[in-house]
């Protein structure tokens, strides 16, 4: 048999801190609607940890691997991607990190791993798809693709008890908008809650798909806002969340294999400046604008106006991004860092084989920004001009560099299905 454990660890901050995702909130946090956590499950020598903040950087994830007890090899860190937690990554996004919380939050992830490591004991998986819950929408163009599957995993013990369920979707935990100042997971800690009401003792692990181009409908630019939205509420998040528990709960059940495997791979990501003009005019008509503007888009062209005085002058380096391929009994585990769209994941499901369940998430390893395809690039937009500015990057990453990501997924996927690198 397998041998399976899992543990949860609060990362929940204090009230006051500030809280990351939304250029538009400037407010701190004032308490907490639910516990944010770092989450680990360990099958064989492999683990998955996922924490409740809107990424982990590189390093972070570096550390957390190297001091955890297993081999850092074998090891995915992952972000849930949630815009209600706190600042995680110094030099990213725009809000100055706290360093006491980033020291809690390393060290809360290594527990997680550590803790699941030691409940291991002898148990089995079994897999299936769940229905598409129909939740997700592709957010740059009305009707354009989106990653619908919804793999569901259920470990067991050898007494039958269940010891977790893991399953991953594809949509932008932005259920919450930037009027919201409550510490949340957003509506993955609904579909969490759904499962383990449905498994008592059991704890859900929830991973964020491919989400680059995909939330529940509205546009990027509409989270420059500070008003409320109905649509956009602790009860839509809550209705969200159990949609999508409910089609997990119910997929089939496919027994695995007791094979476990990890592979993983460096590729080199490089940069293109989209801006045309110098970062001095650039800075000049953005501190200009910010004068007449309402303070939602101020607090934004703020940010830009720094960037272009800052970090627009500097020539980014190219970008060595992980990328890491779990093979849990047969099951496809594909990591990728940062903000991919659905096209990518599509493509690597495509390649794996469309009938069969496979997790493809994003945020693994380190969370640099969005990485859109080739092919979206001649449509501009905030996710291929305007972003890099609020991860505190140069510039955007070329074009290819999706497809470069999802190529090294592919050729490690076939690498650990035809059995090398056994764990």
């Amino acid at each position: 048999m397998i041998r399976a454990g899992v543990a949860i660890v609060d990362i929940t901050p204090p009230p006051g801190l500030a809280m990351s995702g939304f250029a538009a909130r400037t407010l701190s946090a004032r308490g907490a609607h639910d516990a944010l956590t770092a989450r680990a499950v360990v099958v064989g020598d492999t683990a998955i940890v996922v924490a409740d903040v809107i990424g982990i950087d590189a390093a972070t994830s570096a550390r957390i691997r190297r001091r955890c007890v297993l081999p850092a090899e074998n090891v995915v860190v992952a972000a849930l991607h949630n815009h209600g937690g706190p600042v995680s990554m110094a030099g990213r996004l725009s809000i100055a990190a706290d360093p006491a919380y980033l020291e809690r939050l390393e060290d809360a992830c290594i527990a997680a791993i550590d803790k699941a490591a030691t409940a291991r004991r002898p148990a089995t998986i079994t897999v299936g798809q769940g229905s598409d819950p129909g939740i997700a929408r592709n957010r740059r163009h009305p009707g354009g693709p989106v990653d619908t599957s919804l793999p569901h995993l259920r470990i067991r013990a050898a007494d039958g008890n269940m010891i977790a369920v893991v399953t991953a979707y594809a949509c932008h935990p932005v259920v919450l908008a930037a009027d919201n100042l409550l510490w949340t997971a957003d509506y993955p800690h609904f579909v969490r809650h759904a499962l383990e009401e449905a498994h008592p003792g059991a704890v859900a692990l929830f991973m964020t798909g491919c989400v680059g181009d995909a939330n529940t409908g509205h546009s990027a630019h509409a989270s420059i806002s500070l008003a409320a939205n109905p649509d956009r509420s602790f009860a839509a998040a809550e209705r969200i969340g159990r949609k999508i528990a409910e089609a997990a709960l119910g997929a089939a059940e496919h027994p695995v294999s007791d094979a476990v495997s990890a592979r993983n791979a460096i590729v080199s990501l490089t940069f293109e400046c989209r801006e045309t003009e110098p970062p001095e005019t650039l800075e000049k008509r953005w501190r200009d604008e910010a004068l007449n503007v309402e303070p939602a888009r101020k607090s934004l062209l703020g940010y830009w106006a720094d960037w272009a005085r800052d970090i627009a002058p500097t020539q980014p380096e190219p970008l060595a991004a992980r990328v890491t391929v779990l093979d849990w009994g047969g099951v496809p585990i594909v990591a990728l860092p940062g903000e991919i769209f659905a096209e990518t994941a599509l493509t690597i499901r495509a390649a794996l084989g469309l009938d069969k369940p496979a997790f493809v998430i994003g945020f693994a390893d380190d969370n640099p920004g969005y990485i859109p395809p080739a092919g979206e690039f001649r449509f501009g937009g905030y996710e291929v001009d305007e972003a890099h500015r609020y991860y505190g990057l140069a510039a955007t990453f070329a074009p290819g560099s999706a497809e470069t990501l999802a190529a090294c997924a592919i050729r490690l996927a076939n690498e650990t299905s035809s059995g090398s690198g056994a764990a």
